[in-house]
This record gives C-alpha cells, sequence and structure tokens, in this order.
C-alpha cells in the first residue's frame, strides 16, 4: 500500500481549508448540497488549490456530475405535494436578484411571448392567445435556495401542452427562457413536460403581480426557486446547453427541490 509523505499529510488540511473558503461563495452553496452528499470534494484533492482556474474547473466538474445523477434519479411520473388553499403562505415573499424597484414595467397589451428553436409554429403569443388555452391551477410550495419556502396558488397554461401547440421537438435535451429583467435560465426536457411545470399567468385566481413575475413566469414545484423564471419573454428548445444567470456562476444545474 503506497504510503502518503509527510508534506502531502501537512497539505491535507491546507487543501480542505483552500476548498471551503472557495465553496463558501455564494454561487457555490446550492451544488454544495448534492457534492457533499457524492462524495465530491474528495475529487477536489486532485486539484492544485493555489490556482483559481484549476479549482474552478473541478467545481465545473462536479457540478457538471451531480447535474447528471439528479437526472437519473428524477422520476417525470411523480408529482410534487400539493396543499389545500388554507396553507396558503400570506403574504407570499417576494424574492429576485434584484430588488422591487428593478421589477420590470410590462405593458400586457403590447406583450408578446418569442418562441424559437426547435419548434414548428415560431408565431410569437400575446396573453390574449395565451388566455385562450386550456387552464389549470396548483397549490404547490417554492423552495428558495436560500433556505426559505412558501406555499402558493399558481394558475396557467400546463408546458406540455403549450409545447405541443407549438411543435416543439420533445425529444431535445432543453429548453431555455429569456426574461424581461435579462434574467435567463434553463431546463431539461423531462421536466418541461411535467403535469405540474405551469406556465403561469395568475396568482391566488388573479392576474399574476409584478412582483411574482408579471406577466408570465414558469413555475416549476420540482424545482428550486432561482429555476422559476419571471418576465419570461422568451422560449426556446435546444439541443446545445443554454445555461443560466446564476447557473453561469457555479450553482447547480438541475436544482431540483
Amino acid at each position: 500500500m503506497n504510503r502518503k509523505s509527510g508534506e502531502d499529510k501537512m497539505a491535507e488540511p491546507a487543501i480542505i481549508q483552500s476548498v471551503a473558503q472557495e465553496l463558501d461563495l455564494p454561487a457555490r452553496r446550492q451544488f454544495l448540497r448534492y457534492a457533499w452528499t457524492l462524495g465530491g470534494i474528495a475529487l477536489l484533492t486532485g486539484c492544485r488549490v493555489d490556482d483559481s482556474d484549476s479549482v474552478e474547473s473541478m467545481l465545473r466538474r462536479v457540478s457538471r456530475f451531480n447535474d447528471k445523477v439528479q437526472a437519473a434519479l428524477f422520476d417525470p411520473s411523480r408529482l410534487a405535494p400539493t396543499y389545500p388553499e388554507s396553507m396558503m403562505t400570506r403574504p407570499f415573499p417576494f424574492n429576485a436578484y434584484y430588488d422591487r424597484n428593478g421589477i420590470p414595467d410590462i405593458d400586457g397589451d403590447d406583450f408578446k411571448l418569442t418562441v424559437g428553436g426547435l419548434v414548428q409554429d415560431k408565431h410569437s403569443w400575446t396573453l390574449a392567445e395565451l388566455s385562450q388555452l386550456p387552464h389549470t391551477s396548483q397549490v404547490t410550495r417554492l423552495i428558495c435556495v436560500e433556505g426559505w419556502s412558501a406555499i402558493g396558488k399558481w394558475g396557467g397554461v400546463t408546458f406540455s401542452t403549450f409545447l405541443q401547440r407549438v411543435g416543439a421537438d420533445t425529444s431535445a435535451k432543453y429548453v431555455g427562457l429569456k426574461c424581461a429583467d435579462d434574467y435567463y435560465t434553463s431546463i431539461d426536457m423531462p421536466t418541461a413536460l411535467h403535469a405540474q411545470t405551469l406556465l403561469t399567468l395568475s396568482y391566488d385566481d388573479q392576474v399574476l403581480p409584478p412582483e411574482y413575475g408579471y406577466p408570465l413566469r414558469l413555475r416549476m414545484p420540482t424545482k428550486l426557486g432561482f429555476k422559476n423564471p419571471k418576465h419570461v419573454v422568451e422560449i426556446f428548445v435546444t439541443n446545445d446547453y443554454p445555461g443560466g444567470y446564476w447557473e453561469d456562476q457555479g450553482y447547480n444545474w438541475f436544482s431540483g427541490s
């Protein structure tokens, strides 16, 4: 059996300490939830902690590995818990990557949802057109990466119905979403087709308020909150990895809740 040298043994605490400092950054905390459970930290002992590029590269590898594990474990037929309206959180918390002053002012009469990528029908949708599609509602829990959760009632069009209407290639890997405030994210196709993934137009039976994403939000009770984009203005289907605002800064991409 090979023995570690005294120098290697002395280096181990420094490695763990340096890695801990690197992973304490806000953009690392979410995927740590999975990295620790999968033993991903052990992989970091093979990189130079005094080389930020080496650490970043290894972090990305661990995160991508965790994405694959979560995707493999995801059951598209399993529903997230639902709740009676009596359990709704009132008021529902406001949270975003900007403050309230940064909420985009969107004129619903002029709004159009752009659709692109691997779809047959690329015409832009107005709110009036979206409101004509079959609607449903759900009372589900939103879980935030920051550690809080809240239960709310969301109404809108089942996303799978919308994708079917636009002739989306559902064998594609990803659905990307862009927002009026320059936020962006992307999801896997199985999540896009999940029965509870909702193109949301209302909250608590009222028009979706600006702070919750007016005029359009993609609501997914199977994903963490930052994967539920507000003020959606563009949807596209693709086989090329689209990334995301937080994901490109180190957050775990799959981020199932």
